[in-house]
């Protein structure tokens, strides 16, 4: 391991890593960092490259070039100090369904060197909430409850690092809700990496959001600031009791208004495009104030993640 990494740094960092299998490059100079503590969420369509960086990050396969850390340590000179550190839910959980729950994580806390296995494993039963499934053999279990196991052998040796590919997989509502809360938890003593196809979870759970596609970065920034940079503009949406013909042209006469479009005339509904970094709705409603029009409703409008996903990872080809 060179001298200048500290074993001690609980982060992850990854640089100008780079994956080839043949002639197709799976990842291309791919960076990025995630502090100590944070939750990230690791998003992409299928064959994006999503988890050919996990399994790097993880020690399942080597790096074509570049460089990825763990904690402080490197993945490929430093492997077995990662595994130790990490703590991994791949999509399709390595189960053994003829084990009982508690042997399970028996078997999974004694591969990690847990000295206290018992306290281990009932601390990671209680954060997953399968202690009344014990001694009930796996494949028995549900579909979720099969995942809370999976999540339950990732978390009972309490690695400083979580990568959590489709934890929610499989779950009814009341679990989602539960592993949620799990993840929000463990934010703040833990680094985690969140992949998920449920882009209303990654705004709810994480405080930064990481786009890849065609095995590249294509964004990287919390979910209001990358719908701010995708849409270039500010949007406001507007509802008035007393809807009239002029009053798109009234409002696009207010500083800073660059459009107005009625999303529902007879309703009273329009949507008003304004300069960026600007907030206009203090002089849009006084307008609306002065012109007797009546409002009832004034809001900035953002785009959903899923929006702001579509539109980095849809190229022109597929859009038409």
């Amino acid at each position: 391991m060179p001298d200048d990494v500290s074993p001690r740094a609980a982060t992850i960092q990854v640089q100008n890593l780079t994956k080839v299998y043949g002639y197709t490059e799976a990842l291309r100079d791919v960076s990025f960092d995630v502090g100590k503590g944070e939750v990230l969420g690791f998003l992409g369509p299928n064959g994006a490259g999503k988890t050919t960086t996990m399994r790097i990050l993880t020690g399942f396969m080597p790096p074509s070039s570049g460089t990825a850390r763990v904690a402080g340590y490197d993945v490929f000179y430093d492997s077995i100090e990662v595994r130790k550190r990490i703590g991994y839910l791949p999509e399709t959980v390595p189960l053994y369904t003829e084990m009982s729950v508690w042997d399970y994580l028996d078997f999974a806390a004694r591969l990690r060197g847990v000295a206290q296995r018992d306290q281990a494993i009932e601390r990671a039963m209680e954060m997953t909430n399968i202690g009344d499934k014990a001694d009930t053999l796996i494949g028995k279990l549900s579909k979720g409850y099969r995942q809370r196991v999976g999540i339950a052998q990732a978390v009972v040796h309490n690695p400083e690092v979580l990568i959590l590919d489709e934890p929610t997989i499989g779950l009814d509502p009341k679990q989602i809700i539960e592993i949620r809360n799990l993840i929000k938890s463990l934010a703040g003593d833990h680094t985690v990496i969140l992949s998920t196809h449920i882009l209303p979870e990654v705004s709810q759970i994480c405080s930064r959001v990481l786009i890849i596609n065609e095995g590249k970065i294509v964004a990287e920034d919390t979910p209001a600031r990358l719908a701010a940079r995708v849409r270039g503009a500010e949007h406001v949406y507007l509802q008035v009791a007393k809807p009239a013909p002029e009053i798109p042209a009234e409002i696009e006469k207010v500083q800073g208004v660059l459009g107005v479009q009625a999303k529902d005339a007879a309703a009273g509904v329009y949507e008003i495009e304004t300069t960026p970094n600007t907030d206009r709705r203090a002089d849009i409603a006084a307008l609306a104030v002065q012109r007797g029009w009546g409002l009832l409703e004034l809001r900035p409008v953002s785009l959903s993640l899923e929006e702001v996903f579509l539109k980095l990872t849809t190229t022109e080809e597929e859009a038409a």
